[in-house]
């Protein structure tokens, strides 16, 4: 076996002293170490590549393909090992690697990173010479990783084999601990290793290079202790950043002139409600409308996706559509409806004296008050001669839900669209419900008489507080006496896998972790949890609302049958389809052959990463799902992530998340609570503001629903596309300064 030729690379197992020995074949000898020197693969990750040292590296978890299995003797302790070959064929045996990250540093102590790099001394030529071995040693880690994985490279789609590629690199190198040797580079005004992932391969040689070329090199030609000169990679940073973009567009579409980050919208039942807000939004920035499974039906989704289309094609402005399936996620069942009852209240100081009149908007069931109104109330008739009678001045009279005599004045009249719409004041509480009439005397002491219909019902919820008990039922068994817990507070939950998984002691969170409790017992069809974490005041927990135990093992299935069939109206209405609550390797596999089956080749793919093993799994999952042709991206689900990863690691998990799909090359969706306080009132936080900022980053920012949607899509526009301009400090000004 020639060391010129091949590479030697050695695993070595704590447990049975088994050596792995892969015989790197066919690389070019001038990229390969020469003499003695191996590298050693083994459970740590300091790299101290010393000549003619044997040095310990590590890989990443994959799955690599070794040709032989060698025995080791376990006599020799100074590591020179009796090797035996126990087969004599080349099958290839599979083997799991798990992630193993440094604890501890290199050993640079032959090296000095403060050294005097301007007078060419001796000790100069011989660091940068360490370096340069180091660097080479590293490069062949680099290709054996390559080769370990060719064959799982060679199923990747042909677009994506270059990233997949990337990505292994990038992999192998994270395995290692190169903090010093960075911390050297930089000091000879060297970029970081890992600074630019979008090629990592062609950036190691670059530095190398320059190294190669610098006045401190003693280089011999003859030496083959590293390369002569290695080719400049294919892709240039142009070219690489011109890639980032081409799958961005593949997947996302394309944006206006001076735009780099798409603003990605859910919208639900409510944009069938009105006929301008897919338009507002639109004209706001909005360039992907998201549509969650979990709410609402093929009726509703249906007639969203036809006005996002007439929208798009009215303005001339494109815009993708999302359905994200709702996969296997534990939520709360859905609560009996309240009563059809809405309360209009005027705004009173602390006296309950009457400051300003509640504003209340009447018309014709869906017809939405103009844009620039924000009334406190919607009322709905089904009488279009009332309406026509009404003028500005009547008092509207009505019996409230309560038997109590109230008064709506018409104070303003709006023309929408074909229809008519009236805003009155009321400057008494009321309790208006479905069949409330309303009376007004018209022209000539006519009477006109109106009814009040669609009233919507008031959601159900229970309020918890610290303390409380709270029993979760199996759905199909709510209407039953609770004899276990009398006087508990009750919810449903439609999925078997909480009964059948949780155990008591186990923490369990309700509503994206706003609630907290302790399970403290369970059976076939109850689960008793006891609230430790709740508001002062209590805090509200109502229908289809998140359900997280984070120490529990559920093994959930990738897509559920309900995913399936929502797969196919996906399918044939939507551009993206969203993929929840990923974990492993497996639920890509189930996806592939379900998009195989359907023959979805061009229909995109975003992977949602919501819970640590997904987390964990990543770079497999990545290139899992790059066997298929379909364009593909991440979303980073910040809610459940930091449910089930705990709060303190959110920012360096999304952090590392972003930095894996960048050397991947995938475009990366930034979701849950953007401006959320801007949303629900109108009014950010400074935090949300730097936060939505920090989507620069990213290929696409998700804006949830609320009631100011709009202008939270027009500010997050602005912050996204704005440019930071820096002025000059004037020369005079310099001198000033630095004369006082």
């Amino acid at each position: 076996m020639s060391s010129a030729a091949s590479v030697t690379n050695l695993w070595t197992t704590t447990h049975n002293n088994v050596i792995q020995l892969v015989d790197m074949v066919a690389i070019e000898s001038n990229h390969m170490l020469s003499g003695n020197k191996t590298l050693c693969f083994t459970g740590r990750h300091h790299m101290s590549i010393k000549p003619k040292t044997t040095s310990p590296l590590s890989l990443t978890q994959m799955k690599i393909n070794v040709p032989r299995t060698l025995a080791f003797s376990s006599a020799n302790k100074k590591g020179r090992a009796e090797v035996d070959a126990l087969t004599g064929d080349k099958t290839f045996t599979e083997y799991t690697w798990s992630f193993h990250f440094p604890e501890s540093n290199v050993d640079f102590s032959h090296l000095d990173s403060k050294a005097n790099l301007s007078g060419g001394g001796g000790g100069d030529h011989q660091n940068v010479a360490s370096v340069l071995e180091k660097l080479s040693a590293l490069r062949s880690h680099l290709l054996a990783a390559e080769k370990w994985n060719a064959s799982r490279l060679q199923l990747c789609d042909s677009k994506y084999l270059e990233c997949a590629t990337n990505l292994i690199h990038y992999m192998a190198l994270r395995s290692l601990d190169i903090e010093q040797l960075n911390s050297y580079l930089a000091s000879l005004g060297l970029s970081s290793l890992d600074n630019n992932n979008l090629a990592v391969l062609s950036s190691l040689d670059a530095t190398i290079n320059l190294l190669m070329n610098s006045p401190y090199s003693q280089r011999n030609d003859s030496n083959n202790a590293y390369p002569k000169k290695h080719k400049e990679g294919k892709s240039t940073k142009k070219n690489d950043k011109g890639r980032v973009f081409s799958y961005k567009e593949l997947l996302l579409g394309k944006l206006g002139e001076g735009r780099s980050t798409h603003i990605m919208v859910t919208v639900g039942k409510e944009a069938t409600e009105s006929e301008t807000f897919i338009n507002d939004i639109l004209k706001a920035g909005a360039s992907v409308i998201r549509i969650n499974c979990a709410h609402g039906d093929p009726s509703i989704w249906g007639e969203i996706i036809k006005r996002v289309r007439r929208a798009s094609q009215m303005l001339e402005m494109p815009c993708r559509v999302l359905m994200d399936l709702a996969g296997p996620k534990l939520r709360t069942g859905t609560l009996k409806p309240g009563p059809c009852v809405m309360k209009v209240s005027p705004k009173k100081d602390a006296y309950g004296n009457v400051v300003s009149p509640a504003v209340v908007w009447l018309s014709l069931t869906g017809t939405e008050p103009p844009a620039h109104l924000s009334p406190d109330a919607t009322v709905y008739v089904q009488d279009q001669e009332f309406l026509a009678g009404l003028q500005i001045g009547d008092s509207v009279r009505l019996c409230d839900a309560r038997g109590k005599k109230k008064t709506l004045r018409i104070s303003k009249e709006f023309d929408v669209f074909s229809s008519t719409g009236f805003v009155a004041e009321c400057f008494d509480t009321a309790y208006i419900e479905s069949g409330t009439k309303l009376c007004v005397k018209g022209k000539k002491g006519r009477r006109l008489v109106g009814v009040v219909v669609d009233v919507p019902p008031k959601e159900s919820f229970v309020r918890l507080k610290v303390g409380d008990l709270l029993v979760i039922t199996r759905e199909g068994s709510f209407d039953e006496p609770c004899v276990t817990v009398p006087g508990a507070h009750r919810l449903t939950c439609p999925s078997g896998y909480l009964f059948d998984s949780v155990k008591p002691g186990e923490t369990i969170g309700f509503d994206d972790g706003k609630t907290w409790g302790v399970i403290k017992g369970s059976s076939p069809s109850e689960v008793i949890v006891s609230i430790t974490h709740a508001g002062p005041k209590g805090t509200k927990l109502g229908s289809e609302k998140s359900i997280n135990i984070p120490q529990s093992d559920i093994r959930f299935k990738g897509l559920t049958s309900k995913d399936i069939k929502d797969l196919e109206f996906v399918a044939s209405h939507a551009d993206i389809v969203g993929i929840s609550f990923i974990r492993d390797v497996h639920d890509i596999s189930v996806l592939r052959q379900e998009l195989k089956k359907r023959k979805l080749h061009e229909l995109g793919i975003v992977l949602k990463i919501e819970t640590e093993s997904g987390f964990e799994n990543l770079s497999l999952i990545l290139l899992e799902a790059m066997k298929c042709s379909n364009p593909l991206g991440v979303m980073i689900a910040r809610g459940d992530l930091a449910v089930e990863c705990g709060w303190e690691r959110l920012a360096s998990i999304q952090e590392e998340i972003v930095a894996i799909c960048k050397v991947a090359r995938v475009p990366v969706v930034l979701a849950t609570q953007v401006l959320e306080s801007l949303v629900k009132s109108g009014v950010p936080s400074r935090a949300e503001i730097t936060d939505a900022a920090n989507g620069k980053r990213v290929s696409c920012v998700m804006l949830n629903k609320g009631k100011h949607i709009v202008e939270a899509v027009s500010m997050l526009d602005t912050i996204l596309h704005t440019k930071l301009v820096y002025k000059k400090p004037h020369s005079e000004n310099l001198h000033c300064s630095a004369s006082h």
